[in-house]
């Protein structure tokens, strides 16, 4: 079952700050992508937040992953959770405004219900559960529109791909839910990231190229932001803050995270979204608010504090 726990100041200050966080790597992925392609991104995105994430493991003496059969399941749930949906993601990226992308990428949390209720009998999709993955899956249908269903344009193909990203998001869940039970999370974070380069560095140098050295300031920033701090720092911040709120509360982060990209791409790049993301992206606010439960459960308890009418 689902932890959730009573939200005192410091889990809402972590969570504001954990959303600030991911809400600026879809800022920071666009920057590097005038010199970088999406490739080398989530290669750099890999690499580096390996090299941070290790070290931390060995100073708090974590178990080691050590057999071939553990790689192999820290390999898989680096493709799934790592190196697929932070590909397409930074591709979408070229095409679609980041606020745009942020929005798309809240449905994670829609798939991760939906497919957690088909995959595990104890995850069962209950009415309120039904209601909540309607009412994002109209959301995102909403922000989408219907003009993506009418050409593969590169507009429409970018919020296709974002699509895919939270696709393959939600079966790492299942995937780590399945195969990755008893293993240290930051241990599981640093080997992931290392399948997930492991898995990178040879696609974007056969599709990209070398990588480039003649990077701009802006470019380096952009990548080191990614990498360290969304990834690796994320990580660690991520499951301090299961600890203090518990699992069930992290799931307002998905709902923080979006306003975060949009208020950034509009400040920074000057983005512009299309009308239909602002009612889209409430629609879909509302299903993972449902998801979330805890306004469910107060209008139960208020029905019932009211005393019934008498004759």
């Amino acid at each position: 079952m689902t932890s959730q726990k009573t939200m005192t100041n410091a889990a809402w200050a972590q969570l504001g700050l954990l959303a600030l966080i991911w809400g600026g790597s879809f800022l920071s992925v666009r920057v590097a992508l005038d010199q970088v392609g999406p490739l080398w991104i989530v290669s750099h995105r890999a690499v580096w937040a390996a090299a941070v994430l290790w070290p931390v493991v060995l100073i708090r003496r974590l178990p080691l992953p050590r057999t071939w059969r553990l790689w192999a399941v820290l390999a898989v749930m680096g493709a799934l959770n790592n190196a697929i949906p932070f590909g397409l993601l930074a591709w979408g990226q070229q095409h679609v405004e980041t606020g745009l992308i942020a929005i798309l990428n809240a449905a994670t949390a829609i798939f991760g219900v939906l497919f957690a209720a088909i995959f595990f009998a104890d995850e069962r999709l209950t009415a309120r559960k039904a209601v909540g993955v309607a009412l994002g899956f109209s959301g995102w249908c909403w922000v989408i529109g219907p003009s993506a269903l009418s050409g593969f344009d590169p507009g429409a193909l970018g919020q296709v791909a974002a699509i895919g990203a939270t696709v393959s998001y939600a079966l790492a869940g299942v995937w780590a839910r399945k195969m990755m039970g008893g293993l240290p999370p930051l241990t599981a974070s640093a080997g992931m990231v290392t399948g997930a380069a492991l898995i990178m560095v040879p696609l974007a140098w056969s599709v990209e190229g070398a990588p480039r050295l003649d990077l701009a300031p802006a470019t380096i920033a952009g990548l080191a932001y990614v990498s360290v701090g969304s990834t690796a720092l994320a990580y660690i911040l991520y499951y301090r803050v299961i600890a203090v709120a518990g699992s069930g509360n992290v799931l307002l982060v998905t709902l923080m995270v979006a306003p975060v990209a949009i208020l950034l791409g509009v400040v920074v790049l000057d983005e512009t979204l299309p009308a239909r993301a602002y009612p889209g992206f409430a629609l879909l606010a509302c299903g993972l608010a449902v998801l979330d439960g805890r306004i469910w459960r107060r209008l139960r308890r208020g029905t019932r504090a009211v005393p019934a009418p008498r004759p």
